[in-house]
């Protein structure tokens, strides 16, 4: 079965970094488009996040943007989230997904085939 496991999520200061991990088995890594989402106590889900299977082109939410950046490693099969200057605002729980069709919005989860549980991130100031 498929299985994706996020991990580098915990406490961190306001204007510190993380990098979180996603590490996916059980499909054809390379041939999957992959988003990241987040969601905090009381908030919508947001989707933050999303690079395509060939790796060529990323997207970022507003809240996001110039902040963080995915990436992924083939060989690896995992996807990354490196989150620099992060702010009270971003503390939540993150996870990943990963498609393999690319219709539809790539900031709605249900657009998505596959997902993991995700792991918190907590900024404090």
């Amino acid at each position: 079965q498929v299985q994706a496991e996020e991990s580098g999520g915990g406490l961190v200061q306001a204007g510190g970094s993380l990098r979180l991990s996603c590490k996916i088995d059980g499909l054809t890594f390379r041939d999957y488009a992959l988003g990241w989402f987040r969601q905090a106590p009381g908030q919508v889900r947001e989707g933050i996040a999303y690079i395509t299977s060939d790796g060529r082109y990323t997207f970022y939410a507003d809240s996001v943007e110039g902040r963080f950046t995915a990436s992924k490693d083939n060989a690896k099969t995992t996807f990354y989230l490196q989150m620099n200057d992060l702010k009270p605002a971003d503390t939540a729980i993150y996870s990943c997904a990963a498609r393999i069709r690319v219709r539809g919005s790539w900031k709605e989860k249900p657009n998505y085939d596959y997902w993991g549980q995700g792991t918190q991130v907590t900024v404090s100031s």
